[in-house]
């Protein structure tokens, strides 16, 4: 398999890519989807392979592909619509990585979810770093995440092969529910980033999204409840 970029005329070096996926609470890919809106990102490449995922959506009048790269100032937003077919979707994500070391991307900002039974202080995220990644401002200080606990999936994937080979990568990984899409955690992780690169964005409809949604599962499991009582009456 070849991972190709289209156009590949398009230049990467020297910008911070941000990138997450379908984990724990959906929390990479509601995050990356959510800044490429608010910040007017740019489309500026399409990934192909020839495992690429048999759909197609559209989205403000024009087709939306399942990868598909984002430009905005000195960042680079890689959103995946649909992961790749397993079990090559391993094979996809290290292409992906060796890309982004050979295209002289200055960093990496891996976004994931991260189970929210697991919490034991009230910090928002944990944070896991290559050893070539020097952290700064907000990060220095940041909550690492515990030994013992696994990290699977793309972003596992992708961190081990840039630690391989000594690129610098980190990865913010925000408390969710491992239910359901959990858009604070998304609002949690945007809240970070827009710290460390230093842009402004509006949280609000995130944070609407979220009360909404926890309305309707308070109101589901309330309709439960009086259903069990029922029974024993």
């Amino acid at each position: 398999m070849v991972l190709k970029i289209i156009p590949e005329s398009v230049g990467f070096k020297d910008y911070s890519l941000i990138t997450g996926f379908h984990g724990i609470g959906a929390t990479g890919y509601w995050t990356v989807k959510y800044l490429i809106q608010k910040l007017k990102a740019e489309r500026v490449a399409f990934i192909d392979s020839s495992i690429i995922a048999p759909i197609t959506s559209t989205e403000e009048g024009r087709i939306t592909t399942p990868y598909e790269l984002f430009r905005k100032d000195n960042l680079i937003l890689f959103k995946v619509e649909a992961p790749p077919y397993k079990p090559e979707d391993m094979v996809f994500f290290k292409e992906f990585a060796d890309f982004v070391i050979s295209a002289g991307f200055k960093e990496a900002a891996l976004i994931g979810g991260l189970d929210s039974r697991l919490r034991r202080d009230g910090s928002t995220f944990r944070l896991v770093k290559t050893s070539a990644y020097k952290a700064e401002k907000d990060l220095v200080n940041a909550p690492i995440l515990e030994e013992g606990q696994i990290i699977v999936g793309p972003v596992s994937v992708l961190l081990n092969q840039f630690e391989s080979y000594s690129f610098p990568a980190y990865s913010l990984l925000s408390y969710a529910s491992a239910e359901r899409v959990d858009p604070r955690a998304s609002a949690a992780a945007i809240t970070i980033l827009s710290k460390h690169y230093g842009f402004e964005i509006d949280l609000q409809p995130l944070l609407k999204g979220a009360e909404v949604l926890e309305a309707e599962i308070e109101k589901h499991e309330a309709h439960l409840r009086r259903q069990g009582e029922n029974m024993y009456t």
